[in-house]
């Protein structure tokens, strides 16, 4: 049986309270198994006891030097960064996100419909590929319900379509490069369509690398 597993994360509030954000981003890791990444997940580990953290990944407390992080040199969180991004552009699997400027959406019910939009968009644009699959299974923990609902709607009309709420996302690496993805992803649109980068961003990243940083996975792209 030919299987996919896909990995789901997202970042950003929903709704619009005062202070929430203004991005919506959703991010997809999807993983063919039957090919083996163990060799890329073994070198990956060992990578990260050279730098001396084995934890999860948290790529906005990462880069924010909070939680985990708090305690670690700018040098040290961007070797964390750097290897969890080559494993990323190394293994064999596909990415997709999408982001929704919610300044261009007017309510709940919008963004609701928004969401949902682009995960039809995308099932529909991609179908060959997840016809290829005798069962489709998505992690996602239900972070957002909301999310977590358009998930279910969206996939439910692929083949033997299974949604995992508890798995372990600590160990999880596929699931922490879709976190990864949430914020590389919207930091690259950020940069193109102008937006104001936070300080935080400007004192890890370089500038000059993000169009890099989109180039290097524009082949991972589903």
């Amino acid at each position: 049986m030919k299987k996919l597993k896909i990995y789901i994360d997202e970042s950003g509030e929903f709704g619009f309270k005062d202070g929430s954000s203004d991005l919506y981003v959703v991010s997809m890791v999807m993983y063919d198994t039957s090919k083996s990444i163990t060799s890329f997940l073994n070198a990956f580990n060992e990578r990260l006891k050279e730098i001396g953290y084995t934890g999860m990944i948290h790529m906005a407390d990462l880069v924010r030097h909070k939680g985990d992080y708090k305690n670690f040199d700018i040098s040290k969180r961007k070797d964390i960064f750097n290897a969890i991004f080559h494993l990323t552009r190394k293994m064999p699997i596909n990415i997709n996100s999408f982001i929704i400027n919610k300044k261009y959406t007017s309510s709940n019910k919008v963004l609701k419909q928004k969401i949902l939009l682009e995960l039809n968009n995308f099932i529909v644009k991609n179908k060959k590929y997840f016809e290829k699959f005798d069962e489709i299974v998505v992690f996602y923990d239900n972070g957002q319900n909301v999310l977590g609902s358009a998930v279910d709607t969206a996939f439910c009309t692929l083949n033997n379509f299974k949604h995992i709420v508890d798995f372990d996302m600590i160990n999880n690496r596929l699931f922490q490069i879709a976190d990864m993805l949430t914020f590389i992803d919207k930091l690259i649109y950020k940069y193109e369509n102008n937006f104001r980068l936070s300080n935080n961003e400007k004192n890890f990243f370089e500038i000059n690398k993000i169009n890099k940083y989109s180039k290097d996975l524009i082949n991972k792209r589903l």
